[in-house]
């Protein structure tokens, strides 16, 4: 069971409890203004809040979460979606819109991984992305939880996605997610003007 911290997002207008041994990727690199990445310093595994304006472009919130996905997803990267379902956050109104999905990318057939093991070039990765909508803010909230799975570093005889054996990787970014929902809370609702 990992050990959490509260976490402020965005100076504060945000907090979420995140696991402990996440840290704020800001602390090593540039991270945009609107974007808050904390990566798992035992691992690959990271989880990134992005704060994006709502698009016009959709209809319903259904291809609102579409297009989210096909804009963290590279068109060539062989996904599949396995699952998508309401969210419900502990902290937000319950008529508040919030849809997570669960996506794997997966190497390209044709891609030798074993010719470029020496880059941790994942297997797989698994994609738990939430979003909410907050219309009368016109913004959209996207929360990915981002799980590689690099060859060594996952047991993959306990891994079978088409049976429903997600694996460590995954159980563990579930229960963050499962966490998230019920910590991630607006303080202050003037970050979204």
């Amino acid at each position: 069971m990992a050990n959490y911290s509260k976490t402020d997002l965005f100076g504060g207008a945000i907090v979420v409890d995140l696991p402990s041994r996440y840290v704020d990727v800001s602390d090593l690199r540039p991270v945009p203004d609107n974007q808050e990445i904390y990566l798992d310093m035992d691992g690959f595994s990271s989880i990134t809040f992005d704060l994006t304006q709502r698009p016009d472009s959709v209809a319903t919130d259904e291809e609102a979460l579409k297009l989210h996905l096909e804009d963290i997803l590279d068109s060539g990267d062989g996904a599949k979606v396995w699952y998508q379902k309401t969210a419900c956050l502990a902290h937000f109104p319950e008529q508040t819109p919030a849809y997570t999905v669960f996506a794997t990318t997966h190497t390209l057939p044709g891609e030798n991984v074993e010719a470029r093991r020496g880059q941790l070039t994942p297997v797989f990765t698994g994609l738990l992305v939430t979003l909410i909508r907050l219309e009368a803010k016109k913004t959209d909230i996207v929360i990915t939880a981002n799980v590689p799975h690099i060859r060594g570093n996952y047991d993959e005889g306990n891994l079978d996605l088409e049976q429903g054996q997600l694996g460590a990787l995954l159980d563990a970014a579930l229960a963050h997610q499962d966490r998230i929902y019920r910590t991630f809370e607006v303080k202050d609702w003037n970050l979204f003007v």
